[in-house]
C-alpha cells in the first residue's frame, strides 16, 4: 500500500499522536520505577519482581495506540482493487460454419462441440453485457443484434447449419457494424460500453483468397481495432482433421497462424483449443476478462472495525488492571 492507494492522505500525519502516546508511556514507566527505587533496595527488588509478573498490565496501552494506529489508516480512506460486474459490455459472437467445421477431430464433431461451448458461454456472461452472434461460411449472417436475452442466442446457434467457403473479413465486418449500430443507439461512442468480438474458427479465409483485401480478415481486424472492437480469435481443431467429402479424405488442419494474425492486427488475444474441454477453458477465460473488471474502491471498513475493536479491548483491559470492576 503507497501514499497514491489513499483518498486523503493527510489524514495520515496524525500517526504523531500514537508515536507520541508510545514515547509518554515509556517515560512514564522509568520514572515510576526511578521512584520505586528511592524506597530502598528491597522496594526495588519488590518492584521488579511485580514488572515481570505482571507484565499483561502494559497490554491495554499497546491495544490503545494500536487502536489508534488502525482509525489513522481509516480517516486516510485506503483504497484496494476489488473484482466487480461490469455494469455494461457488448460482445459479439462469430462462428465459423463452413465445412471443414464438420471435422470429427474434436468430439463429437467440431461444429457440434463449438454449439455446445458457444450456448455455456452465453449463459455463464454477467447479466450486464450485451451479446449477439454471427455465423459465416460463405458470406455473413447476423443472426442475433447485441442483446441481454441469452435465450435468442442459444436458438440461433442451435440452428447453425454448415455451408461452402469462408468469408472470415465479411464476418468481422458484419460483427462490427452490429456493435457500431449498437453503440449509435445508446448515444454514439461516447456513451457505448466496451465492445469486443470473439471469432472462432477453424481454417483460413477463402473469400477473398488474400486476407489483406479490401474486404480481407487482415483488413477487417485493422479496421476493427481502429474503432477499439479488439477481436479474441479462438483456433479450433487439430492439423489431423479431416471430413469425407464422396468417400475421399479432404484435409482440413487448422489454422491458427491466421487467426493469431487477426487478433494482432485488432489488438486482441489469440487462443486456441482442440478439443471441448479446452474451449470451454477459453471461454472461462473470456468470462472472466469480459465480464468483470477491477476497480479501485474504499478499503477503510476493515481498518474502523479493527480500532473499534482493539479500542474496546484497551477499555476492558484497563479496568481489570486497576481492579475497577465490581
Amino acid at each position: 500500500m503507497s501514499l497514491t492507494d489513499f483518498q486523503h492522505p493527510w489524514w495520515l500525519l496524525l500517526v504523531v499522536v500514537p508515536i507520541a502516546l508510545i514515547a509518554g508511556y515509556v517515560l512514564a514507566q522509568r520514572s515510576k520505577r526511578r521512584r520505586s527505587i528511592r524506597f530502598g533496595n528491597m522496594g526495588a527488588l519488590r518492584a521488579s519482581r511485580t514488572e515481570r509478573r505482571r507484565w499483561w498490565v502494559h497490554v491495554p496501552a499497546v491495544a490503545l495506540v494500536l487502536a489508534l494506529l488502525a482509525l489513522v489508516v481509516a480517516l486516510g480512506a485506503p483504497q484496494a482493487e476489488q473484482k466487480q460486474e461490469r455494469n455494461r459490455a457488448t460482445v459479439m459472437l462469430v462462428m465459423d460454419v463452413s465445412l471443414s467445421m464438420e471435422a470429427k477431430d474434436v468430439a463429437p464433431s467440431r461444429l457440434e462441440a463449438a454449439q455446445i461451448a458457444a450456448k455455456d458461454f452465453a449463459n455463464n456472461l454477467t447479466d450486464g453485457v450485451n451479446l449477439g452472434l454471427v455465423s459465416f461460411a460463405g458470406t455473413a449472417n447476423l443472426l442475433v443484434a447485441p442483446t441481454t436475452e441469452r435465450a435468442p442466442v442459444e436458438k440461433a446457434v442451435d440452428n447453425l447449419r454448415l455451408d461452402q467457403r469462408t468469408a472470415t473479413g465479411e464476418a468481422i465486418y458484419s460483427a462490427t457494424q452490429a456493435i457500431e449500430s449498437f453503440s449509435t443507439s445508446l448515444g454514439g461512442p461516447d456513451a457505448a460500453p466496451p465492445a469486443r468480438i470473439v471469432l472462432l474458427s477453424d481454417g483460413k479465409e477463402t473469400v477473398p483468397q488474400d486476407p489483406n483485401s479490401e474486404r480481407g480478415a487482415y483488413t477487417a481486424a485493422t479496421a476493427a481495432g481502429q474503432q477499439k472492437i479488439p477481436v479474441s480469435t479462438i483456433s479450433f481443431g487439430t492439423v489431423g482433421g479431416y471430413v469425407d467429402i464422396e468417400g475421399t479424405k479432404q484435409p482440413v488442419p487448422v489454422d491458427d497462424a491466421s487467426l493469431e494474425q487477426i487478433a494482432k492486427n485488432s489488438g486482441g488475444d489469440a487462443f486456441t483449443a482442440s478439443s471441448l474441454e479446452e474451449l470451454d477453458s477459453v471461454y472461462n477465460t473470456l468470462e472472466e476478462q469480459i465480464g468483470y473488471e477491477y476497480k479501485l474502491s474504499d478499503a477503510s471498513r476493515p481498518w474502523l472495525v479493527i480500532g473499534a475493536l482493539l479500542a474496546f479491548v484497551s477499555a476492558g483491559l484497563s479496568l481489570v488492571a486497576n481492579q475497577r470492576l465490581p
